[in-house]
């Protein structure tokens, strides 16, 4: 871990080269050769639903906030 400046957060760093081989012989040795396809396929289905939602949700978001914004542009004049 990189030394941590007063007052900032810790950075942290994705995982190397280095650090993903032992997890992937852990996965093959788990799941075996005939099973990483299939795992692979789901979790890229996943991947894609996922990110579907988030642009969903986001365009929902953006939507509701081009319906308020004339409400906004409607001020009252002030009472005297």
């Amino acid at each position: 871990m990189l030394p941590n400046i007063i007052g900032a957060q810790p950075v942290l760093l994705m995982p190397g080269i280095g650090e993903l081989w032992p997890i992937l012989v852990i996965v093959l040795l788990l799941f075996g050769g005939r099973k990483l396809p299939e795992l692979a396929r789901s979790m890229g289905s996943s991947i894609t639903q996922f990110r579907k939602g988030l642009k969903d949700a986001q365009e929902e978001v953006e939507e509701a906030g081009k319906l308020e914004e004339p409400k906004k542009d409607k001020l009252e004049e002030p009472k005297e």
